[in-house]
């Protein structure tokens, strides 16, 4: 099989798929941490399985007889298994542009390589069966180090697929069992993680959503029925809507703060809770309340501090998007409405946010700390906050600055551990702190290094159970750790102090 064209098509389809693994599977889908992709899965474990055999054979062996009848059926099912993965993609989830593009390319290049192949196979099929060694030099090393390559990701999806069961979060409906009955909720940012789950919930549990985003296209893949705008002018003034959730806002730890980005991370905060104040003006019937977002970066850098909502702030940028954020929600509150402040730790789910970007990396082994991992790092687990949002619309009691964070902030070693723990990984690697600075500058510092103790002490002395206090319990029920998959997710709560 000494062809420099098939070697050529053969390499084409290694990139091909090494692309499609790294950046969508692994990359924009994350496919090893959705519980509905379990079938998916397995067929990409199957696959990646013939591709190794595939790939080795090609390098080391010209087979003769039975054994080239053997690598043309291989060659065959994994057609098959192919067909069967497009198929369940298409019933269970939306592709990018980019990967749809890319299978096509692959599925006419995997033809091309058949036509090539199938005349050879047929001639040595009519051999007397052995199984010949041979070598093409650094075509047969290319194809070896693909054949192990997609062995590693072939048992890291059969993996994944018997984990899915156990990511398997049960009804979204419970998190929002605390609101009246059938409640008509206007959520701004209901594309993104929070909103995405958020939206999930309220429809599970009967409600009417109006979900109000930059990019309808986003929509399809909620839970419906849902009514999706992309303008709040779309809301008529006779409309009825019981409580808003004010999620919007362009991403604050993405990318470099140059001026304009910290210009737009502002604008699309304030821009939106302004509209709404517009909206809130307008309507015959006001709504009962607006829960608006903010975040810890509130207080800035602060070290050791313990920070309660009484706290004050210290100079920082993130401080000055939450500042601005706050004073526009703030002035609804002049027309009657009831306005809930809430500041968000680091919200974390294996579905995106942080966590969603750490696991992969953990996962692989190459899990890190950052700095010295000594700053401290106050989160809550992404269902805790849903939880908290249907608290603070169902509490008419509530309103002005609450902290919405998990009671028992951290420090960044020990969440690099308990991680780490959780996946059953070492974590040896350090990020030192001047490198963070001198690539991504003050977003580094005021995001990933930044240390902010927050306490949530208003939920607390209002009774608010958390059902996830504690981080290293939280990690290892969320990411379906094998060892402790029957863990309970409640524990007793403790004060940081």
């Amino acid at each position: 099989m000494d062809n420099p064209l098939l070697w050529t098509l053969i390499s084409i389809q290694i990139f091909m798929g090494l692309y499609d693994t790294l950046v969508h599977h692994e990359g924009t889908e994350r496919l090893a941490w959705r519980a509905s992709q379990k079938l998916e899965l397995r067929l990409h474990g199957l696959r990646n399985l013939l591709y190794a055999a595939i790939f080795l054979s090609f390098a080391w062996i010209e087979p003769h007889g039975a054994f080239a009848v053997t690598l043309a059926l291989i060659l065959l099912i994994e057609v098959i298994i192919t067909l069967w993965d497009f198929v369940e993609e298409d019933l269970t989830r939306k592709l990018p542009w980019t990967e749809r593009i890319n299978h096509t390319l692959l599925t006419l290049n995997y033809g091309a390589i058949l036509a090539l192949i199938a005349p050879v196979l047929w001639q040595w099929s009519l051999l007397p069966s052995a199984a010949i060694p041979v070598s093409y030099g650094w075509w047969s090393l290319l194809a070896t180090a693909a054949g192990l390559g997609v062995l590693v990701f072939a048992a890291r999806d059969l993996l994944a697929a018997a984990r899915s069961t156990r990511l398997d979060r049960g009804d979204p409906a419970d998190l929002v069992r605390e609101l009246p009955v059938r409640r008509h909720v206007l959520v701004t940012g209901g594309t993104g993680f929070i909103g995405f789950r958020l939206v999930d919930a309220l429809v599970s549990a009967g409600h009417d959503v109006t979900v109000l985003t930059r990019d309808p296209r986003k929509a399809g893949t909620l839970r419906h029925p849902v009514r999706v705008i992309d303008s709040l002018d779309r809301i008529h003034d006779e409309d009825r809507i019981d409580a808003i959730v004010n999620l919007a806002g362009d991403p604050i730890a993405n990318g470099l703060w140059t001026q304009g980005k910290r210009a737009r991370i502002i604008r699309s905060r304030v821009s939106t809770t302004e509209a709404i104040g517009t909206l809130v003006k307008r309507l015959q019937r006001k709504p009962d309340c607006l829960i608006s977002g903010s975040a810890i970066g509130w207080y800035g850098l602060r070290g050791d501090e313990v920070l309660t909502e009484d706290a004050s702030p210290a100079p920082a940028f993130t401080h000055d998007v939450c500042e601005h954020w706050e004073q526009a929600a703030l002035k609804i509150a002049a027309d009657d409405v009831r306005v809930v402040t809430l500041r968000m730790g680091l919200v974390l789910g294996v579905e995106g946010g942080m966590l969603g970007q750490l696991l992969t990396p953990f996962e692989f082994g190459a899990g890190f700390k950052m700095g010295d991992g000594q700053h401290w790092m106050s989160w809550i687990e992404q269902d805790d906050l849903i939880r908290i949002i249907a608290h603070a619309i169902a509490d008419k009691g509530l309103e002005g600055v609450v902290n919405a964070t998990a009671p028992e902030p951290v420090r960044n070693a020990d969440f690099t551990r308990a991680l780490a723990s959780a996946l059953h990984r070492p974590a040896l690697l350090r990020m030192p702190a001047p490198i963070l600075s001198a690539i991504l500058g003050e977003m580094a510092r005021e995001t990933m290094l930044a240390s902010q103790r927050v306490v949530p002490q208003r939920l607390l002395n209002g009774g608010f159970e958390f059902r996830h206090p504690e981080l290293a319990p939280m990690l290892k029920k969320i990411t379906g750790s094998v060892e402790d998959a029957a863990l309970s997710s409640r524990s007793e709560i403790r004060p940081a102090v």
